[in-house]
């Protein structure tokens, strides 16, 4: 019999989208998502996203060179429409034509998906609301993943269960969605694809894998944390607009919190001006997470993880967590199969 047979009619959207083996994307994670984790993960047959954060324009280039002599499987590019080098990353990939390129952070414009899609790429835009998911799809999006407040790092405040209702069944058979946020099992994977997702995003287990090159100390935090430890960022003040940010509480999140109350007090003294302000948070998330994810500083550093992370307590290899997540959405869906049938 074939190899996760029930589960690949299922799978053959995504597959034939992404032009992978299975539709499972390691999402881009600043500082994590480097070459030797996405090729490795493109080399497993699941789908990469290269992490462009706030890379200077000539690392990433390096970078993307990298990762074509790693592998040649497709594999996305993740620019930040909020990061510095922005522009000039969107810039570049029309000079180094890569398969996907991935727009996160905010919302790119409309003439800036135009873009990307005139350098051949195929182009996947977050969605964490409705009105977001319709902006994109209107814009050209080629894909939409579809993520709720559950995920780590920077977040929406729509919860996974929500935006499926009222994205994924709307939309699905018009466009290849990806359920993103709070995905940590097969189990769930199957009842994301039987809902019509084309595939699921996962982050946090990622991390967890013998690939990831984060530091001993931050995986070692993530496998004795709960889901209740992995908190969201508070706004305190429409003045400093601030996406939201899911990490691990630590003493880092009490920081971030002053921060954000002293660039309050520069912008009511008129000292500092909101853009500024807007980049001393950006700046503090890329330093922040450096800290803890290189340098292991899992006190003072940002621990940015989904709330699945209650859900994994050991590091495994790639090969080992995708046969897990393939093997039992199968038997999921024998299961259903078995009470359906009832």
């Amino acid at each position: 019999m074939e190899e996760y047979a029930n589960v690949r009619p299922l799978l053959k959207r995504g597959c034939e989208f992404l032009g992978v083996q299975y539709p499972i994307i390691c999402g881009a994670m600043t500082w994590v998502s480097e070459p030797k984790l996405v090729s490795a993960v493109a080399n497993a047959g699941a789908f990469g996203c290269l992490a462009g954060g706030n890379a200077p324009t000539d690392i990433l280039r390096a970078q993307i060179g990298e990762m074509k002599k790693r592998t040649d499987k497709p594999f996305a590019v993740n620019l930040i429409t909020i990061a510095p080098a922005y522009h000039d990353h969107l810039a570049m990939l029309a000079e180094e034509k890569v398969p996907f390129i991935v727009f996160a952070g905010s919302f790119p414009r409309e003439k800036e998906i135009e873009a990307a899609k005139a350098t051949g790429a195929k182009v996947l835009c977050f969605a964490s609301t409705i009105s977001i998911a319709e902006r994109m799809i209107r814009f050209g999006a080629d894909a939409i993943i579809l993520e709720g407040s559950e995920a780590g790092g920077h977040i929406g405040h729509v919860s996974t269960t929500v935006l499926v209702q009222q994205v994924l069944y709307r939309f699905c058979d018009q466009i290849p969605i990806f359920v993103a946020g709070g995905i940590g099992t097969g189990k769930m994977m199957a009842h994301m694809l039987l809902m019509g997702a084309a595939g699921v995003q996962l982050g946090t287990r990622f991390v967890m894998t013998e690939e990831s090159n984060v530091h001993p100390a931050f995986k070692e935090a993530f496998i004795h944390a709960n889901a209740r430890d992995a908190i969201s960022t508070p706004q305190y003040d429409s003045k400093l607009p601030v996406v939201a940010v899911r990490a691990l509480r630590n003493r880092g999140t009490a920081e971030f919190g002053a921060l954000q109350l002293r660039l309050l007090r520069e912008l009511e003294a008129g000292t500092i001006h909101r853009q500024q302000a807007q980049e001393e948070v950006e700046k503090f998330w890329i330093g922040a997470l450096r800290r803890a994810a290189v340098e292991g500083d899992v006190e003072m550093g940002s621990m940015m993880a989904g709330q699945s992370v209650g859900l994994v307590d050991k590091v495994i290899p790639i090969r080992e967590l995708l046969d897990e997540l393939l093997r039992d959405a199968d038997r999921e869906l024998v299961e259903i199969k078995r009470k359906l049938s009832c």
